[in-house]
């Protein structure tokens, strides 16, 4: 059954909840369960089909045409964390199996597009809640020593967790799929050739990476473009297996690779890569970065960034109210708007040459590693995750896809050059 004949099925037989019977509805209810239908009622778009934890149905629909999505409560807990946590309390109470949606791409966008007209549901009201992840965000700040720690918490699950999952390349970032490519490792490879050819890599450049990951693309660009490359990392795990794979692949001469902070880089060169490495460096170190960038170019020099950017209305809710992904992802990160990159570039006497987004290629990328994900679980469950880790990555895979999709978030690969 598709997901649209599920979401008919669900819909079909619901009570519409309205401003005239909400009362009659919700009578006998927790009082949060109250306060969060009633959010609902301030949908603009699309609808949701809500099966309370007594089995009752009900339809909530917003004027506008939005995603369709359908929500399975088990018990009230969603209501109760979504109020005074915001998406750690949605994302916490999926991991722990207190509800459920045979589309939750399509749940979590559905709130993303309404946005401000259900801010106190799905952001989370309660100033203690809210406050203590402020806190836990401060001090999760990319220093030297908080960086690595930060890094670790991610990349380093294991590299055989993401060899599962992940295509060939290793790549573990949006791929590039507009330009004609169908399979994962093909797109990926375009995303690669996309921004080299943006940033003008030519034979014999002296290429910086910083954030090389697993090697994919210190390995395409000495192979295929014969430029050497030195490419940084803080990743210990990330770091043995490209090295690995750049010794077997016979780039020894082309290809340097070393453990170190990028802020204690000093040479310099031709051209700078760094594929979604920025959103992990942290708000307050976003002006050392570009000042890094500017040092290590040679005059006439270039870099191509690829960077996950966020909408500039959602910034302000987004920086003061650590989400989600900031708590159990990426600790320490911080996305900037587009404006950020043009106002950070021309603080350090960089000029931004091109920007382009491709955000629904990156909701194609995040669909794909979940179904990747899904197929190998099994091979990955003995690895030591349990369910609740199984829930935890869903979530995230869901939760990015919504975001592209809602176009609340975006992809962009953008170039700068030295004046």
């Amino acid at each position: 059954m598709s997901k649209v004949q599920d979401w008919n099925l669900l819909a079909r037989d619901a009570v519409t909840l309205t401003t005239e019977n909400i009362s009659r509805l919700v009578k006998g209810l927790p009082f949060k369960a109250k306060l969060a239908l009633r959010g609902l009622l301030r949908m603009q778009h699309g609808a949701l089909a809500v099966t309370l934890p007594d089995g009752r149905r009900l339809l909530i629909e917003g004027k506008k045409a939005g995603p369709k999505a359908a929500l399975r409560l088990n018990n009230w807990n969603l209501a109760y964390r979504a109020l005074t946590s915001g998406t750690i309390g949605v994302a916490e109470t999926y991991m722990d199996g207190d509800w459920d949606s045979p589309d939750i791409t399509a749940f979590l966008e559905l709130f993303l597009v309404n946005g401000e007209a259900v801010y106190s549901y799905a952001h989370g009201k309660g100033g203690l809640g809210r406050l203590f992840e402020r806190v836990r965000h401060w001090m999760n700040a990319n220093t030297r020593t908080g960086s690595k720690r930060n890094i670790s918490a991610h990349y380093d699950l294991g590299n055989d967790f993401y060899r599962q999952w992940l295509d060939p390349s290793m790549t573990y970032s949006a791929a590039l799929y507009s330009t004609g490519a169908n399979d994962l490792q093909s797109a990926q490879n375009a995303k690669y050739r996309a921004l080299a050819e943006a940033t003008g890599i030519a034979p014999g450049d002296d290429v910086l990476e910083i954030g090389c990951g697993w090697g994919g693309f210190a390995e395409f660009a000495a192979s295929e473009l014969n430029c050497k490359v030195t490419g940084l990392t803080i990743s210990r795990e990330q770091l043995a297996f490209a090295e690995e794979r750049i010794r077997k692949a016979g780039l020894d001469d082309r290809v340097q690779l070393r453990l170190q902070d990028y802020r204690d880089e000093t040479g310099l060169y031709d051209r700078i890569v760094s594929i979604e490495m920025f959103e992990a460096v942290g708000e307050k170190y976003w002006p050392s970065y570009f000042s890094k960038l500017r040092q290590c170019l040679k005059p006439g020099g270039k870099a191509g960034l690829q960077i996950i950017t966020i909408q500039p209305e959602s910034f302000d809710q987004y920086r003061s109210n650590p989400d989600f992904i900031q708590k159990y992802v990426f600790p320490g990160g911080m996305l900037p708007t587009r404006n950020h990159l043009a106002e950070l570039a021309g603080k350090v006497d960089l000029s931004l040459d091109k920007d382009f987004g491709f955000g629904l290629d990156y909701a194609r990328t995040l669909a794909e590693w979940r179904e990747r994900f899904w197929s190998v679980w099994e091979r990955i469950r003995p690895m030591g995750f349990d369910e609740r880790f199984k829930r935890l990555w869903e979530f995230y895979l869901f939760y990015c896809e919504a975001g592209f999709r809602a176009r609340n978030i975006d992809v962009r690969q953008v170039v700068f050059s030295r004046r």
